[in-house]
């Protein structure tokens, strides 16, 4: 394993230790700084003027430094010497140096946020679970859903379902995907929103009030007629009511797990159900 490159003179002393990676770049992370109250910022912009010009020497292409938020007095110095803000965290940012020939081919941050909601269908019934929140405009229906949270797969929506309205429920599908850009909801940013087919396994409504005006089960065909409703809502609701008829295997998009190439990790795959004797070909 490769020993990391050791920071010379002010940045050895500080405790800063530059570290490179597979993509022939260099990362510098600021949390290591000894007693960085009583660090120099002038010292610092000196050392990693410095310390830029040997990685240039060296053929890296990219700088990487974090900078913990309570070290953020360092970021003008990085900031007059090239570096630019590739993203932030709660307690953190990072920003980036292209060293490399032509413009930057560093891989941008992420640019979408993820809703989901449940289309939780009592086949029993007919009926489907809807809501309307308190806090919009127009009290439309729509299916109950929230933002998925960083690490959560699609499969949260059986999540906030429960969250929002006390349903419990089990994943059955995906039904539909929205992409939306220049969501204001998403600061600007890109929105995709997965709307699943969730199979319940209680039926009492227990609502939540900072978050919904009303909780209700409704017939599946009054959701795909009704004016009240949301676009996407009354669409998928006809979509699920055409699988309710005719056959979930018409409309499902199910899900698969594999193991990832990264040791340890997996991912879902989601995709159309494979008949037995396509999905064991070798």
């Amino acid at each position: 394993m490769a020993r990391p490159w050791r920071a010379r003179s002010w940045g050895a002393l500080a405790g800063l230790r530059a570290r490179p990676d597979k993509f022939g770049g260099m990362s510098v992370d600021l949390a290591e700084l000894r007693r960085p109250l009583r660090l120099e910022r002038a010292a610092f912009g000196r050392w990693l003027r410095g310390a830029v010009a040997r990685w240039r020497e060296e053929g890296r292409v990219a700088v990487w430094l974090r900078v913990p938020i309570l070290q953020s007095g360092f970021v003008a110095a990085a900031a007059s010497q090239g570096f630019a803000f590739h993203h932030a965290e709660q307690g953190s940012s990072t920003l980036t140096l292209w060293l490399g020939e032509g413009p930057s081919r560093l891989p941008g941050y992420a640019t979408h946020q993820l809703g989901v909601a449940g289309a939780v269908l009592d086949e029993s019934t007919g009926k489907v679970l809807v809501v309307q929140d308190r806090n919009r405009t127009i009290n439309a229906w729509k299916f109950p859903g929230g933002l998925s949270n960083p690490g959560e797969d699609i499969d949260t929506a059986v999540r906030e379902v429960f969250e929002e309205t006390g349903i419990k429920s089990e994943f059955k599908s995906i039904l539909s995907v929205r992409q939306q850009h220049e969501h204001p909801g998403a600061f600007g940013k890109s929105d995709m929103y997965i709307v699943c087919r969730l199979e319940p396994s209680s039926f009492d409504i227990s609502f939540c009030q900072q978050e919904c005006l009303r909780c209700e089960w409704m017939a599946l065909d009054e959701v795909a007629r009704t004016k009240q409703a949301t676009p996407i809502t009354s669409n998928v609701a006809k979509l699920l009511l055409y699988g309710y008829r005719e056959g979930f295997d018409k409309i499902d998009i199910t899900m698969r797990e594999f193991p990832a190439v990264y040791p340890g990790l997996f991912y879902k795959l989601y995709h159309r159900e494979l008949p037995e004797s396509y999905r064991n070909i070798t």
